[in-house]
């Protein structure tokens, strides 16, 4: 059975600490470093199977594409022919409550009669590669928080400068630096979907690339990023253009935008925190991009430790190209029966807004997969303390490229029972991964000639 009422303990791989103090925390011992090809993974997870089996031990992900693959059609599910072990209901829910998230219990009692969690076998798909394992042994001794854990010192290329952390900072950079085979290019669409399922979709052209594959990247560079929208024609042709900072303490995030009716370049710094994006209607944040993103200086940030909980994990139907978005958007929330969980190890951390610091949430819990360092789950709560947002990122790993990445990430708004989906790419040309151009590509003077 791979459910049962067990918890796993809170114990975690070091001390709990926030960063109130804004203390950094101590260097990887060369003991530590030995433990990543020993009882933890290559990059920190932890290599054993959980005591009922329910989760297998690590042995090295998914890394042969299924027979006849072609990526330009898509990636076909890999598990195309299990069934789920059970189907989780506003019904049942109370069965399995250590395994479910406050988000998900919300979720489920909201939607009552169509929100469902379907649960699979586990599979520990996710590995990047080899060379990748070496530069987190050589470099993550090294990598320190900058002080309030605003930024990294001495980090250069890594994709886990934390395999052991101590803290929960350290978890979410993480996830901010997690591997992303360089870069990518794709058509990520976006949907507002209003309380009767109506939407119209955004459909965007999206380049990032880290700075580390760049010869040419300026210092303090994590990666350089762009977005145009192509339709509708109502949006069509503005643009985004982003350098994001390493270290937040000694440059902050530069943004410009392109107005295609002005055709002008403008500074942006709104694009961060709490602001929404143009078109998310109010209903994200722009630091809830793939999850979380940006400067963390607003929250102190706590590790609560370890956890074993449902996810969304190896959702290849919902990535299927065969679907139309129609067959993916419903009202209230996206089609459950596309969906799959898994149960996996996930840190669980909880960031708590700063005395005199203002953001729209007050608090955020999230769940952060041991094998990707990805972002899973997230919650975000009113200045109340009330739950107001519920967050969840559908995971696949592109057993060709070893690149786990989001192909779906939506964001459900209890309060006013509408929801937004974004990261659709299901009638878009598939995502093609590796640097995208060197750092004359992200120039502000590209966005002038790109919207002629």
């Amino acid at each position: 059975m791979i459910m049962n009422k067990h918890l796993l303990t809170a114990a975690i791989l070091g001390a709990s600490l926030n960063l109130a103090s804004g203390q950094a925390a101590a260097a990887m011992t060369a003991e530590e470093v030995a433990r990543l090809s020993a009882d933890l993974t290559p990059v920190g997870a932890i290599r054993a199977g959980n005591a009922d089996g329910s989760i297998p031990e690590w042995t090295g992900g998914l890394t042969t594409p299924p027979a006849g693959f072609d990526r330009e059609q898509g990636y076909p599910n890999p598990f195309a022919d299990e069934e789920p072990l059970m189907v989780i209901t506003a019904a049942n829910m109370d069965q399995y409550a250590d395994r479910l998230t406050e988000g998900h219990k919300a979720m489920l009692a909201r939607f009552p009669d169509s929100y469902r969690i379907p649960v699979y076998p586990t599979h520990r798909t996710a590995v990047i590669p080899a060379e990748e394992h070496e530069i987190i042994r050589s470099e993550s001794p090294t990598v320190e928080l900058a002080p309030g854990g605003n930024g990294l010192v001495n980090f250069n290329q890594t994709n886990v400068p934390f395999p052991i952390p101590k803290e929960g900072i350290e978890v979410i950079w993480n996830h901010l630096t997690r591997y992303r085979a360089s870069g990518y290019r794709d058509y990520p669409t976006e949907a507002v979907v209003q309380g009767n399922g109506s939407f119209t979709p955004v459909v965007r052209e999206r380049r990032l690339t880290m700075a580390a594959a760049m010869d040419d990247a300026e210092d303090n560079r994590l990666f350089y990023y762009w977005n145009k929208a192509l339709e509708p024609t109502s949006v069509a042709g503005s643009q985004l253009l982003v350098h994001e900072p390493i270290n937040h303490i000694s440059e902050q995030r530069l943004a410009w935008r392109y107005n295609p009716g002005a055709r002008r370049v403008l500074r942006a710094p709104e694009v961060g925190y709490d602001s929404p994006p143009i078109t998310s209607d109010g209903l994200r944040t722009n630091d809830s991009t793939d999850m979380f993103n940006g400067a963390p200086d607003k929250y102190n940030w706590e590790l609560v430790g370890k956890q074993e909980m449902l996810i969304p994990y190896n959702t290849y139907q919902l990535a299927d190209k065969g679907l139309a978005y129609t067959d993916i958007i419903g009202a209230g929330h996206i089609n459950q029966d596309l969906t799959r969980y898994e149960l996996h190890r996930v840190w669980v951390v909880e960031a708590t807004l700063k005395d005199g610091e203002r953001h729209i949430y007050s608090k955020r819990r999230f769940y952060i997969d041991e094998d990707s360092w990805s972002i899973a789950l997230a919650e975000d709560y009113d200045g109340r303390g009330e739950l107001w947002r519920v967050e969840e990122a559908h995971q696949i790993h592109y057993y060709d490229q070893l690149v786990p990445a989001h192909h779906l990430e939506a964001v459900y708004d209890l309060q006013s029972n509408r929801y937004i989906a974004y990261n659709l790419q299901n009638e878009e040309p598939v995502v093609e991964f590796g640097p995208q151009g060197s750092v004359g590509d992200y120039s502000p003077a590209v966005l002038r000639r790109r919207g002629r």
